[in-house]
């Protein structure tokens, strides 16, 4: 992974909190605190971001925007301040800068505008604001068949399925992106609804505006209104600034609305005021802020029946719904399993460093009849974890871990199962909708797709080992492939983090070296 560095242009105080979270990610941040020490730094190194403050005693990021337009082949830069205004945005953004930001900074919203492997900048079109909420977390990113391809144009997102219902959603979608409608996204939790809401977005003629998303559920009402609208300096205690809400962040682009249901009977008032009037106040405020913005929804629940008891209102849930979006069930989409399950098989393998890899026809059984109550999230959860418990081998039933009690002991279960070759990840359907020729049967009786993989080793041989020594060695690998960190580690085992730090302690005691 080639190593990334972001600059700073800031006092030290002001950053220095966020350096461990770099570390952590494998990034280098540096601090300049005066023009001449950010542009010697430039000469050296270009960082993939530029964080700089507003003013810096003599100093004014202005100086560094001037310096930006000259150059043409600048990094995107972020201004942020202490105390902000919507005028003072507008003028920084119209001297290039990337986005306007309210201190303090923070690692989540840091690392939502990083860019992804492979892709320039920010990750965006040229001038695109880079707006957002704090981010979901990046493995929430690919989930439930629909994903960000890397190769893709910037903001671009694929459908991966052939499934009927999955066509029906996508062309529905397609045909409504460019319009300002709201669309009401609705299906179970994790069938993909936030992806399609960005795919809404990328097809959409504000794909060039800033893309914003916020949780409904996540906040009590009073700090859901004042990050929804903003508010002023002084509207309720701790309120030290005046602070630019989502709605203001998401100007020229789309905003997200994620589990509406939750959201309280009062404050649906006011966001039927923005729905139909187009315009709000911040909290405290006595300024009309006009909103351009387009307004998308999701909910895992049956709003209709909200509003039958009295929970949702009526006259918003028209509003909301004028374009509904219903996405299936995994379950309902048996044919698409085995693509989605190459898909993220593929995705993690390069992640690990690891050859594409097989599945047994007994693992492929399994996948294909499962129930997925958690849907498209849960499948990739598990391909991760099967991909770091085979280790380059088979996928077998039994890298699936389904009962973390009685772990199995996968190097003497068996090594002459049928084994079949991950078919190729699938072309989106968003790409292509042409069908992928049929499959040829290899030397080994298992299934090789047209310009398929080498296989890989079967299981490994050996002596059995003891369940205690297995898990250890698990654990073990699980901070190996992710360079120490307990809690992906743990993620990768599904178990807790206090169970993992248990473990590890235990590990201690016996002598064992443990990173």
């Amino acid at each position: 992974m080639p190593e990334k560095t972001i600059l700073f242009v800031a006092q030290a105080q002001a950053v220095t909190a966020l350096f461990q979270s770099l570390k952590e990610a494998r990034v280098t941040g540096a601090i300049a605190d005066s023009l001449s020490g950010a542009l010697a730094f430039l000469k050296k190194t270009k960082p993939i971001l530029i964080f700089s403050q507003a003013k810096i005693g003599i100093y004014s990021a202005d100086s560094l925007l001037a310096k930006a337009r000259e150059a043409g082949n600048f990094p995107p830069t972020v201004v942020f301040t202490d105390r902000g205004s919507a005028a003072e945005a507008q003028r920084y953004l119209e001297l290039g800068a990337k986005d306007y930001w309210l201190e303090p900074l923070s690692w989540e919203k840091i690392q939502a505008v990083m860019p992804r492997d492979g892709e320039p900048g920010m990750g965006l079109r040229a001038g695109e604001p880079v707006s957002r909420s704090e981010a979901a977390p990046a493995d929430k990113r690919a989930h439930a068949g629909v994903t960000g391809q890397s190769d893709a144009p910037c903001g671009r997102f694929a459908i991966i399925g052939d499934h009927p219902a999955i066509r029906r959603v996508l062309s529905l979608a397609r045909q409504v992106a460019k319009s300002r409608a709201t669309v009401l996204i609705s299906g179970e939790s994790g069938t993909g609804k936030e992806m399609f809401a960005r795919f809404l977005h990328a097809q959409s003629d504000r794909a060039a505006g800033p893309f914003v998303a916020i949780n409904c559920a996540a906040l009590p009402e009073h700090l859901l209104e004042s990050e929804l609208f903003g508010h002023e300096k002084g509207a309720f205690t701790g309120a030290i600034a005046r602070k630019m809400g989502k709605f203001e962040l998401a100007q020229g682009g789309t905003i997200l609305l994620d589990e509406i249901s939750e959201m309280d009977l009062g404050l649906q008032a006011k966001l039927l005021r923005v729905l139909q009037e187009g315009e709000f106040d911040r909290v405290g405020g006595t300024e009309t802020v006009r909103a351009d913005v387009r307004v998308l929804a999701t909910t895992n629940r049956r709003l209709e029946e909200y509003v039958e008891e009295g929970k949702f209102r009526q006259d918003l849930y028209y509003r909301l719904n004028v374009i509904p979006l219903k996405l299936p069930p995994l379950r309902e989409r048996g044919q698409d399993i085995p693509g989605l399950a190459a898909y993220f098989t593929e995705k993690y393998c390069r992640a690990y460093g690891l050859d594409k890899i097989r599945f047994t026809a007994e693992a492929m059984d399994w996948l294909t009849a499962y129930d997925w109550p958690g849907n498209v999230r849960e499948l990739q959860n598990l391909m991760e974890r099967a991909v770091l418990l085979a280790g380059g081998g088979a996928i077998k039933k039994a890298h699936f871990l389904l009962d973390a009690d009685n772990w199995p002991d996968m190097e003497s279960d068996g090594g002459d199962a049928q084994e079949i070759l991950a078919p190729e990840a699938p072309i989106p359907t968003d790409a292509a909708a042409t069908p992928a020729p049929a499959a040829a049967p290899d030397a080994e009786g298992g299934l090789v797709p047209p310009g398929g993989f080498s296989a890989l080793a079967g299981a490994p041989t050996g002596d059995i080992e003891t369940l205690d020594v297995m898990e250890r060695r698990m654990i073990m690998k699980s901070l190996d492939k992710t360079e120490g960190n307990r809690t992906q580690a743990a993620q990768l085992l599904g178990i807790s983090v206090r169970t993992l730090r248990n473990k590890l302690n235990e590990y201690r005691k016996l002598g064992m070296d443990i990173p």
